[in-house]
């Protein structure tokens, strides 16, 4: 049965069905979601781990050979039994998010899985003649230690799987874009499947009263298109799935337009057209298939590896540097009376407001916190050293702070300050799709950056090439491509004719 989530919804709109288990499901608007992939990933991993290590020491305490790190016949048995075994648990559904979340059911299938492991392992010493090469002793210990560590893990992981669940940390939260037959139908096909990790926050849709109930099929029609782009900024939002027919192409094509600015999957119910593609044209929520028409830009093992890029890289270069950012503080507390660091509020992942940290540039009298103006050349705000720290963006480096922090990357789009503008206009106001540069994390640099676009937007042209760049960033993200940016950065300093 799927479960409303923590979702506003007005005391007057009765609910139809609520699921008995609602109260397990309800989690904090911000709780971040724990992607299963990784989750099995690093499980089956461990599990590889685990085996492979048992057999070392079990053979270090029991085998008679000088060194078994390094012997053929040994090193081929403890990998090829860590190996099946994976597979193993893969064949009998060990890697699902139903079976993590129950120990009782994992036992009898963990047995299984090992013991046919090792199964093959005594046949294939019995066909290869190599029996003699292993001890009998380290057999029988491997498989019993194996037996007590691996259920040990499974009850492990069934306890922290059961922690994130209460937590909803393990469930896509999703919003349905349209109220019609459509909807109906794909929650009806959603419902069957028990363990499904997807949850219905609501329904949206434009139509008035009269052309749509207020409750479809059990859930809350909350707004329309605005309310549900709202809805995602203020709470977290994993899935919007767009239930109208694929012949109302220039609907569809409005809608997906309006979402593309969520850091959310936006796909499209396969049952919306009659035309049939082949299978690797689908993706699946469960049993129902389909059509994807907007991807999250970095999600499962991209994020995990971009978050450990930034911590490691971030804490290493805050190392490094830190010789330097002590004199530049230095220089400013000797330039100029007031506080070393400035904070700033800008916009961040999903349009959410943060609080960066600078080196104060400007007299602490004139300081510009929201940006409402642009620093100039020869801006009698900007102090001394604060000309020489923005031209070279030696004001930026307290930033390695938030990325250790988390709330910045190292590389992605520039926050951009509250009331930045271009040519008197808000930024959002002169570039269309502007919030779409919000879908990942910003950075201490980027691609506009690199490539000359930093520094006064006096123009629409100018941020219109920034947004630009950060879009083809987004689009196009992978850890080469930062590290890319991380060292073309330093030469692009040097080109500081747009920056005062």
């Amino acid at each position: 049965m799927l479960n409303i989530g923590h979702a506003s919804v007005p005391q007057t709109v009765p609910i139809a069905r609520q699921a008995p288990r609602l109260a397990d499901f309800r989690f904090d608007d911000k709780t971040s979601l724990m992607s299963m992939v990784v989750i099995r990933g690093a499980v089956r991993a461990l599990d590889i781990v685990l085996v492979c290590m048992l057999g070392l020491v079990v053979a270090e305490f029991y085998v008679d050979e000088p060194v078994i790190i390094g012997n053929p016949y040994y090193m081929a048995a403890i990998g090829m039994t860590a190996v099946v075994t994976a597979a193993g648990f893969d064949m009998l559904g060990l890697y699902s998010h139903a079976s993590f979340n129950s120990f009782i059911r994992q036992m009898p299938r963990v047995l299984i899985a090992w013991t046919a492991a090792f199964a093959l392992l005594l046949a294939g010493a019995f066909f290869l003649k190599a029996g003699h090469e292993f001890s009998r002793v380290w057999f029988a210990a491997w498989y019993v230690t194996g037996i007590v560590v691996l259920l040990g893990e499974r009850l492990v992981v069934a306890g922290i799987v059961r922690r994130w669940t209460q937590q909803g940390r393990l469930y896509r939260r999703a919003a349905i874009y349209g109220g019609g037959v459509i909807s109906e139908k794909l929650i009806s096909d959603l419902e069957v499947d028990v363990d499904s990790d997807i949850r219905i926050t609501g329904i949206f849709d434009d139509r008035s009263d009269d052309r749509v109930d207020r409750v479809i099929a059990g859930y809350p029609r909350l707004g329309g298109l605005k309310q549900l782009v709202s809805f995602a900024r203020n709470s977290r939002l994993d899935l919007v799935i767009v239930a109208l027919p694929i012949t109302a192409e220039k609907r569809v094509v409005e809608v997906t337009r309006s979402l593309a600015v969520l850091p959310a999957d936006i796909k499209l119910p396969a049952r919306a057209t009659e035309l049939r593609f082949t299978p690797g044209t689908y993706s699946r929520i469960g049993n129902v298939a389909m059509i994807d028409l907007l991807e999250k830009p970095i999600a499962d093992w991209g994020s995990v590896s971009k978050w450990v890029f930034d911590k490691v890289v971030g804490t290493l270069a805050l190392i490094f540097l830190a010789p330097l950012m002590l004199a530049v503080a230095a220089a400013i507390k000797l330039d100029s009376r007031g506080p070393v660091l400035f904070r700033q509020k800008r916009y961040g992942f999903n349009n959410e407001l943060i609080e960066v940290f600078k080196f104060r540039s400007m007299h602490t009298d004139r300081c510009d916190a929201n940006a409402a103006k642009l620093v100039t050349k020869d801006d009698p705000r900007v102090t001394r050293v604060g000309r020489f720290i923005r031209k070279t963006s030696l004001d930026e480096l307290p930033q390695l702070f938030n990325v250790i922090l988390g709330n910045l990357s190292l590389v992605g789009p520039r926050p951009h300050a509250l009331e930045a503008k271009a040519a008197g206009d808000l930024y959002d106001e002169v570039v269309d799709g502007y919030f779409a540069r919000h879908k990942v994390k910003p950075g201490i640099t980027g691609w506009a950056q690199i490539n000359g676009w930093r520094g006064e937007t006096d123009t629409p042209e100018k941020i219109q090439k920034r947004v630009e760049c950060d879009i083809y960033y987004i689009e196009n993200w992978s850890l080469l491509l930062d590290t890319y940016i991380l060292l073309k950065t330093p030469f692009a300093l040097l080109k500081s004719e747009n920056a005062y």
